[in-house]
């Protein structure tokens, strides 16, 4: 647990699927330099900016956060935008100062919509109606502290899995990008690297035919890989009312996850199948990844 594997120092949790996989797996299973993982690259350094186009040779992102965490990064970026959710910016024009230049960036707002409403749901009419006006007002975080005890009881699990549920457009969306390619090699980030992203990581796994051990072991090493800037990323998750739950990675997620998969939808290729990632897709990615797989 307390080898780390990040290639850029300047961009937390950055590392190579393939490469970590067949070092669990003690053999060549995926193919490698293909598919990164990794936290937010908003803050990288030139040097390893120019690595990730020109070594790595990524050509695309997928950022899985959301309009609020845009505004917050390019606000300690000193960008002059306005934080208030009446003003009509998209997703992609607030995440703009953040992008590195020659790659094509997927603005997949993972936790979307259906995941708001999902949590807003649990608000009693008083804690919604203020909601509505502190989002309004610009007070984006303190309007995510009314949702934070409805997260903190559900925890990093009960998301993970409410997730899969109701967030079936993002990952359908995630999976589009996944079965271009043209759009290989590719890195899938959000804020830490470990829990929107894992979880997407976790189904690209399974679908590749990974079982829990395997899989739970690469989630599992985004914690050290994070433990240099916990101090920071404490003070983020303390700003919306989150305990330090948040930071970690809970040893049975992968096992939660997997048995939720399993139960509700009779397997991974269950779950895409049902929510429009067609067979030629699924098909698709596992011959970009798999090593033995037919070109």
């Amino acid at each position: 647990m307390g080898e780390q594997y990040s290639l850029l120092k300047s961009i937390p949790n950055f590392r190579d699927v393939g490469e970590s996989v067949n070092k669990i797996e003690c053999a060549k299973v995926l193919k490698t330099r293909l598919l990164y993982r990794g936290a937010r690259p908003d803050e990288a350094s030139f040097q390893d900016r120019q690595r990730l186009v020109k070594e790595y040779g990524i050509k695309s992102i997928i950022d899985l956060r959301t309009k609020t965490e845009h505004i917050e990064q390019v606000q300690k970026r000193d960008a002059k935008i306005k934080a208030s959710a009446a003003i009509r910016q998209t997703n992609d024009e607030v995440a703009e100062p953040l992008k590195i230049p020659r790659i094509t960036y997927h603005e997949i707002n993972f936790n979307g919509n259906a995941f708001s409403r999902m949590l807003i749901s649990k608000l009693s009419w008083m804690d919604f109606f203020r909601l509505i006006g502190l989002m309004l007002f610009g007070y984006r975080l303190d309007a995510i502290k009314l949702l934070a005890p409805t997260m903190e009881a559900k925890g990093l699990i009960g998301l993970a899995i409410d997730s899969l549920d109701v967030c079936t457009y993002e990952v359908e969306q995630v999976f589009e990008v996944l079965a271009g390619e043209a759009n290989w090699p590719l890195m899938i980030h959000c804020t830490q690297g470990k829990d929107r992203t894992g979880l997407t990581v976790m189904l690209v796994l399974f679908l590749m035919g990974f079982g829990v051990e395997a899989v739970n072991r690469d989630y599992l090493l985004s914690e050290p890989e994070l433990e240099p800037e916990k101090e920071e990323r404490m003070k983020e998750i303390s700003s919306i009312g989150l305990s330090e739950h948040f930071a970690s990675c809970p040893q049975n997620l992968v096992a939660g996850v997997h048995e939720h998969i399993e139960k509700k939808y009779g397997g991974v290729e269950g779950y895409l199948e049902g929510i429009g990632v067609t067979k030629e897709m699924r098909e698709r990615i596992k011959n970009i990844l798999l090593e033995n797989s037919e070109e």
